[in-house]
């Protein structure tokens, strides 16, 4: 295996960061203070391909792989969580349309999604199916040439101010085998949205409820095969773990930095606090923790871009572990700057309220455990480890 990145992913590198700190980094701020969906800007993203990064090349994206795509992921998170995380989610929508859409569906709407011009929200969770995703409520009843959609859907990220919603509703029985996807226009009649959440983080996109009340479908909106959709879903997911994992990841990154200036220029005592071994034991543990933490997120992208058999137990591995580590760095950098950690003049408050959300959606790291203990007391599963 070959850590270094190639030619070209150091130049997705190179755009990315510049992206994200002449666009994101300097109005990050504001926008979570105003409760600001950056519009404008994701559509500038858009122009760069970043909206449709793993969206085959034939249909507007890049084309690129789940690595190359970690790799440019975590410098737009670095210069704002926030939103990096909602180009993740679009990202996903994107991909899911291309790769499972009816022709008709597929060629009207990837395109404009893959630029940036049109956006998309995810819609899986409900108000009695969050981890148990498998027992959602939502109902599409077939009816002549289409479906009529009834049901709710709960913390959509986009919800109100995004183009198409790709919606997980119930065709059949209980259970997962139940289960269809669709492609629905967001200003489709009989569908509302609720109040804008106020929410710890991620303010610089809106989360809504969303209710579907009689909204006919057409069958040809349908991704994929009738009763297909819970495996959508988890492959969607798949790739939305390693996205979620990798926007910690570059969280991390931005308060790690910010703390090794700040120990470097502040003084006590009178020497810098970078010469107190305490505090250099301190952000040791940090950065080899943020590498490993890297390097586990880049393995379980380079098996998903394999179709390893593992690639999903990888997935769930990465995404508890990046966004526990995430979490934990960027706390730790708000205390190595004492009281101006607390304060909003400093970034390290709006990480940690940021990437605290990471530990929750996506599945739950308790549920990413769940995935992982039941994948290794499989037969044969010590091969997990080879």
């Amino acid at each position: 295996m070959n850590f270094a990145l190639s030619d070209d992913q150091r130049a997705y590198q190179d755009a990315a960061r510049s992206f994200a700190r002449g666009e994101l980094e300097p109005h990050a701020a504001r926008w979570d203070a105003d409760g600001e969906f950056p519009l404008a800007t994701i559509a500038r993203a858009g122009e760069l391909g970043f909206c449709g990064i793993y969206t085959p090349e034939a249909l507007g994206g890049l084309g690129l792989s789940r690595l190359d795509a970690s790799i440019i992921l975590e410098e737009l998170a670095a210069g704002c969580t926030s939103t990096a995380a909602y180009i993740t989610i679009h990202n996903m929508v994107c991909w899911m349309v291309a790769r499972w859409a009816q022709p008709g569906i597929r060629d009207l709407w990837v395109p404009k999604l893959a630029r940036g011009e049109r956006l998309g929200s995810y819609c899986l969770t409900e108000p009695d199916a969050g981890s148990d995703a498998a027992s959602l409520k939502t109902r599409a009843e077939k009816h002549g040439d289409g479906y009529v959609l009834n049901g709710a859907k709960v913390f959509i990220s986009g919800a109100g101010s995004t183009d198409l919603l790709v919606v997980f509703a119930r065709t059949g029985g209980a259970g997962p085998k139940g289960i269809s996807t669709f492609a629905v226009p967001a200003d489709t009649p009989g569908i509302r949205y609720g109040k804008k959440e106020h929410k710890m983080g991620w303010n610089s996109q809106p989360t809504r409820a969303i209710s579907f009340d009689n909204v006919v479908v057409p069958e040809g909106n349908r991704l994929g095969a009738e009763g297909e959709g819970f495996t959508i879903a988890m492959k969607a997911l798949d790739g939305g773990r390693i996205n979620i994992a990798t926007c910690s990841v570059g969280t991390a990154q931005a308060a790690i930095e910010r703390a090794q200036a700040h120990l470097n220029t502040r003084k006590q005592f009178g020497q810098p606090l970078a010469d107190f071994q305490g505090l250099q034991f301190r952000l040791a543990d940090m950065l080899i923790e943020l590498v490993s933490a890297r390097q586990m997120v880049r393995l379980a992208a380079w098996m998903l871009d394999s179709d390893s058999p593992q690639a999903s137990t990888y997935c769930a591995m990465a995404k508890r572990h990046a966004t526990d580590i995430g979490f934990n760095v960027a706390n730790q950098a708000l205390q190595l700057h004492g009281g101006y950690g607390y304060s909003r003049e400093y970034p390290l408050e709006r990480h940690v309220r940021d990437s605290r959300v990471h530990q929750i959606l996506e599945g739950t790291n308790d549920i990413m455990r769940v995935i992982v203990a039941r994948a290794f007391l499989r037969e044969g599963a010590p091969e997990i480890l080879r």
